[in-house]
């Protein structure tokens, strides 16, 4: 009697589940994975390499300010730098303008009061620098705080070392640097730590301790270490250290840098109150920063908002939280803490964990509490209780996605979601068939932070830890295929991400998302086919399929995949028997090779690319051996993305078990 060939397809769908028993998940969810690994589940159908990330800019963010050489005719093994806002390192490396030669930090002593260290150095200087010759760190060991991307000024913001910075991706521009108008120096013959100076352009806005200057024809850089008193444009400024020379009257004072040192984490967003859209940013330690790509000021003053965690927009006022307490200004006045115009203050019932506008509503995240934000203004304005039952974990999760909001509670990822009912909300377990791998990346000590691409209705979570490798550093990839449905998350992994800090943008109908980690780069998200050109390896296992009954003897013939290249796709494919049982004999892997050289449209270079050429979409593998459950496993190692969408395994049945 001939042997009779049956097919099984296998619809590569449904993303990665752990929450079902290995039989269970073979025989219910059969295009699932158990392992999937730098692919997305993809809205178009199947699971898709994802693509790799590269520098957006390949000049590294300077590591601790606008550095500069603190006073001429210094030479040997030790150097004064001043306008540094955080201390320098061990081992750090930097070039010094007009002199030859690369140098090596070996000890450090450094004053935060003055912005200034002294560094012990190897090898000795080749020359004297001159005052104020810029101090290049080619290796500097402060960590970017904060990364944002404002589709206004087409531009990266950077927090790093206590400055921020901006470049479109050709370089770093500082934009910490208050304006207090055109101060200049009052009187000659001053000496000592004061300075008395004029024409500055507030009375109420001043300079600020860790404030650093320069004065016209004085050598060395100054920091302002107290507040002074202005009275018609006129103080008397407490400094540090001394002054070298007497400067001249009417002398420029040229304002160098505000100082944003001791923070940890910097948050921000973007808002319009006067026909400009401007930024604002906290970093839990300092004043709030507002500013643009040609005008940066901080809020003075206002002890409430001195040191928030989190910033945002609602109904035309900035909310700033600090521990329980969240502040915000009066409308469309970011400077404006006067109760009488419209600004005020409430509190939750434990720390807020995340800011967020959602439905005309201003959601304020605690540990274990969520409330809501209604109305329009100070005189309206009322806070209820989303629920008192669960809360988010970490802030920098908290993310608006296809219309609802995503975010880490300590069970999960959490979806918040509107209902029919008016001012309804769903609360659910977004990541329920995935929690075996959510309960171990939920780790202590370590921290997360997210990403959303609009287009692929995608939320991403990356988990850093600073011990772990970049190689093992892993996340998470959502992809939500139906609104308000929080069991319409299919979930994916990445490995070889390592995140600290992110943001995502949307601009001109183009994704751009950033992130930094713990060397000294930003780089772009979701571009290339390359992680920072080393090669993305990516994973799919299906469970273990019964093929209709696992009582059932098989045998395996041959399989045919499905899938739409990119370009060209190298890597191999293994059947595992029978929950890979030790005993069990295993095929050998078989080779997969398709995609080709082809071209698409959009992408492809004229006189450069291949024409004509069609992708290879489909392969055939001839398989070997006997089982009752079989597994997919699908391995690959660089190339362009793909598509891996459906696979057909010709069989025959046998005896039963």
């Amino acid at each position: 009697m001939p042997i009779r060939w049956e097919t099984f397809p296998i619809e590569l769908t449904g993303g990665l589940v752990s929450n079902l028993s290995r039989l269970q998940h073979g025989l219910k969810l059969p295009g699932s994975a158990r392992i999937l690994q730098n692919f997305e589940p993809s809205t178009q159908g199947g699971y898709r390499r994802i693509n790799g990330f590269s520098k957006f800019d390949t000049a590294i963010v300077p590591a601790y300010g606008s550095v500069v050489v603190q006073g001429s005719a210094q030479s040997g093994t030790t150097l004064l730098v001043a306008d540094t806002h955080e201390s320098p390192v061990v081992n750090d490396t930097f070039t010094l303008a007009g002199v030859t030669g690369t140098y090596t930090v070996t000890a450090v002593a450094y004053s935060s009061s003055n912005k200034s260290a002294t560094l012990t150095i190897t090898p000795a200087l080749a020359s004297g620098p001159a005052d104020k010759a810029g101090v290049t760190f080619t290796l500097g060991q402060s960590r970017i705080e904060g990364v944002h991307y404002s589709e206004a000024d087409r531009v990266a913001y950077v927090l790093r070392g206590g400055a921020v910075w901006k470049t479109a991706g050709s370089g770093y521009t500082k934009v910490s640097t208050p304006s207090y108008g055109s101060p200049l120096v009052a009187g000659g013959s001053q000496t000592g730590t004061s300075l008395a100076v004029d024409a500055l352009g507030s009375d109420t806005y001043k300079p600020q301790p860790g404030d650093t200057f320069s004065i016209a024809g004085v050598e060395k850089v100054y920091t302002v270490t107290a507040i002074p008193t202005v009275s018609s444009g006129a103080a008397t400024i407490a400094i540090s250290p001394a002054l070298d020379t007497s400067p001249a009257n009417d002398a420029a004072v040229t304002f160098r840098s505000s100082s944003h040192t001791g923070g940890v984490t910097a948050r921000f967003v973007q808002f319009n109150f006067d026909g400009s859209l401007k930024t604002a940013m906290v970093d839990s330690i300092g004043k709030p920063a507002i500013f643009t790509s040609t005008t940066y000021k901080t809020i003075q003053g206002v002890a409430d908002v001195t040191g928030a965690e989190f910033v945002e927009e609602f109904k035309n006022h900035l909310f700033f939280a600090k521990n329980d307490l969240v502040a915000h200004t009066a409308p469309f006045d970011e400077g404006d803490f006067q109760a009488g115009n419209g600004a005020g203050s409430y509190r939750l019932p434990g720390p807020c964990t995340g800011l967020i506008t959602f439905r005309e509503q201003l959601v304020n995240f605690s540990p274990t509490d969520i409330r809501k934000l209604l109305g329009t203004s100070l005189a309206d304005f009322a806070l209820t209780s989303v629920t008192n039952d669960v809360g988010c974990v970490a802030g920098d999760t908290v993310k608006e996605v296809g219309g609802d909001v995503l975010f880490l509670g300590p069970d999960g990822i959490r979806f918040l979601g509107a209902t029919e009912r008016i001012g309804d909300f769903n609360l659910a377990l977004a990541s329920r068939q995935i929690q075996e791998n959510l309960t171990k990346f939920i780790k202590p000590g370590s921290t997360y932070t997210t990403s959303v691409f609009r287009e692929k209705n995608q939320y991403r979570i990356f988990e850093y830890k600073q011990s772990t490798s970049k190689s093992n550093s892993e996340g998470f990839i959502g992809t939500q295929f139906m609104d308000q449905n929080a069991q319409s998350i299919n979930w994916g992994t990445t490995r070889g991400i390592k995140a600290y800090r992110s943001s995502s943008s949307y601009v001109d109908d183009a994704e751009i998302s950033l992130f930094s980690n713990d060397d000294e780069y930003v780089y772009q998200m979701d571009v290339g086919n390359t992680f920072d050109d080393l090669q993305i390896r990516s994973l799919l296992y299906t469970p273990f399929m019964a093929i209709n009954d696992p009582s059932i003897r098989k045998t395996a013939y041959k399989l045919d995949t499905f899938f739409d290249p990119e370009g060209a796709v190298t890597g191999k494919l293994t059947l595992k028997y029978d929950f890979n049982k030790p005993s069990k004999n295993q095929p050998a892997p078989v080779p997969i090779v398709g995609g080709g050289l082809f071209s698409l449209y959009g992408t492809a270079v004229y006189g450069a690319s291949t024409y004509s050429n069609e992708p290879t979409t489909s392969l055939e593998n001839q398989v070997v051996g006997s089982f009752f459950t079989v597994s997919l496993q699908y391995e690959f190692q660089g190339g362009a993305p793909f598509v891996l969408d459906t696979a057909i395994l010709e069989y025959s049945t046998s005896d039963r078990k």
